[in-house]
């Protein structure tokens, strides 16, 4: 296999970290201080918690940069879509630092790749990832070194296949216009669609406000406790009901545990969306062990009457895929991986969900056929609360899905 220049240059750094840092500008590393820097972005605990708890477990392990360790965290705004420069240069910004080696944007908001972009121009050097972008799969692949994606064709068949199992009749799924331009969130929902005739039930599409629009978070979260009585009313209790946003997902989990319904699992699963909110489920004592949480967060939906009725992943994806993907950057850049050695990447995110099963593979373009290098679809089997793993890793989602495209909304 050949070897791209973008790969010899980041070999080129790991040999020579294993000499001195490498270096900008002849800049220097104090004796004692991490040979190289990871820079890590994330939303804030408001909009995507579990992604920051990730990066903050990088900081437990390696230590933070300004104190001698390994990883520089920052946050990006709340309200990205109207402060896209800021994140852009927020990004950016990271480069500066001379012996920054990596830089993980996770969730890659709009303007993530623009911002690859700019560093990839001055710092070649620097090794580019995203977690779960928002930008259409051919922007961001011309952007980043590798983007990693919650598997949105898969499991846009997994879910409904799994509702289906669940005794389920009706299928509500909940959304708003900017979700639903993005081509891995509005793809998903035109698959699931499909898949929803397919399985014999009956599609049913709402529309919620947009947590950034002029209501924001809470008002989008007070529309949610409103309405989703009223669906379940409408629709009855045997309807499953999925939501694109995280905001939304705990104050509609709370209305279903005490109104009906049935979650399969969430957009972005874990064990920690929405349900502790929802529940009032203290978990300080179990913090950081997810087989600890899970049992707890288990235990009080059974005792509130939702055994086998919700869902989720035994461990956060937001987290796994924020601390994966740093540990992953850090073995490339040691040389002890190669930027396409998949088996690495799913190594990497292993050390995070011990005893959880995986599947996925490259991104294919619909449209055209081709298959992406440097984008990987991936997906954790759903955990039934009060009953246990479904196996959905080892259906067979048919290929028809596949080869849906996505009708971008005018």
């Amino acid at each position: 296999m050949k070897i791209g220049y973008r790969r010899m240059v980041l070999m080129c750094c790991a040999a020579a970290l294993s000499l001195s840092a490498c270096s900008k500008k002849g800049a220097a590393v104090k004796e004692g201080d991490a040979a190289f820097h990871i820079g890590i972005v994330t939303g804030t605990v408001s909009q995507s918690e579990d992604d920051l708890r990730g990066a903050e477990e990088l900081i437990v392990r390696y230590g933070k940069s300004s104190e001698g360790g390994m990883i520089t965290h920052i946050t990006y705004p709340d309200n990205f879509m109207d402060q896209q420069e800021t994140v852009i240069t927020q990004i950016v910004t990271l480069a500066d630092d001379p012996v920054m080696k990596a830089i993980v944007v996770h969730q890659g908001v709009p303007g993530t790749a623009e911002a690859l972009k700019r560093i990839r121009e001055k710092r070649p050097d620097i090794l580019l990832l995203t977690g779960e972008p928002h930008e259409d799969p051919l922007v961001i692949q011309q952007a980043a070194d590798l983007a990693l994606s919650c598997d949105f064709i898969s499991r846009g068949y997994t879910i409904p296949w799994a509702a289906k199992q669940l005794g389920v009749k009706n299928f509500v799924h909940i959304s708003f216009p900017r979700h639903m331009s993005y081509e891995s969130l509005g793809l998903r929902r035109q698959i699931m669609e499909e898949a929803c005739k397919d399985l014999g039930l009956n599609w049913i599409f709402e529309t919620a406000p947009d947590p950034l629009s002029d209501v924001g978070q809470a008002g989008a979260q007070q529309f949610i406790l409103e309405k989703t009585p009223q669906w379940v009313a409408a629709y009855g209790k045997d309807t499953a009901f999925f939501c694109t946003n995280d905001a939304h997902t705990e104050p509609l989990l709370r209305q279903l545990i005490t109104n009906g319904g049935v979650f399969v699992e969430a957009d972005l699963p874990s064990p920690l969306m929405g349900y502790p909110g929802a529940l009032g489920i203290d978990l300080v004592a179990e913090a950081g062990d997810f087989d600890a949480i899970l049992k707890k967060v288990e235990s009080v939906v059974v005792e509130r009457g939702g055994a086998e009725r919700f869902g989720t992943w035994a461990y956060s994806y937001g987290f796994t895929v924020s601390a994966g993907l740093g540990e992953f950057a850090k073995q490339v850049i040691e040389g002890a991986a190669a930027l396409d050695d998949t088996d690495a990447l799913y190594a990497s995110l292993g050390e995070f969900t011990p005893g959880a099963k995986w599947n996925g593979g490259f991104y294919i373009d619909a449209n055209t056929g081709v298959r992406a290098r440097n984008q990987i679809l991936v997906y954790m089997d759903t955990y039934i609360l009060g009953k246990g793993y479904l196996h959905t890793t080892k259906i067979e989602v048919p290929k028809k899905y596949y080869n849906i495209k996505f009708n971008k909304p005018q």
